[in-house]
């Protein structure tokens, strides 16, 4: 089984915390951490920006990234929100077992 870490920003904390919880609960994900505060530089329409952002990274297996990547993107404020993934490799092992249990069977 491959295991990855999905990486998504928002703009809102409160945000970031139910759609954080929601795949949790659906055990879509094995848990989710959530930076309050990143700093975020980048082009928007022509424009520079400067934006304080939150940083949520997903723990989950890779079949699951669809259902997430598209759960995100229905419920989430941005207008194209990153939605990114990176592949878990020479974890310990003991960390991969928990991941495992953790995530639902069904896909």
């Amino acid at each position: 089984m491959v295991y990855i870490q999905i990486q998504w920003t928002t703009d809102s904390i409160d945000e970031a915390k139910k759609i954080a919880k929601e795949l949790v609960k659906k055990k879509w994900v094995a848990c989710a951490n959530i930076l309050p505060y990143v700093d975020s530089y980048y082009l928007w329409d022509g424009k520079m920006q400067e934006n304080r952002e939150v940083k949520v990274f997903f723990k989950t297996k890779d079949e699951n990234f669809p259902r997430v990547r598209d759960y995100i993107i229905d419920h989430a404020s941005y207008e194209i929100p990153e939605v990114s993934k990176v592949p878990i490799t020479d974890a310990n092992p003991d960390y991969i077992n928990w991941l495992y249990e953790n995530l639902a069977e069904e896909s």
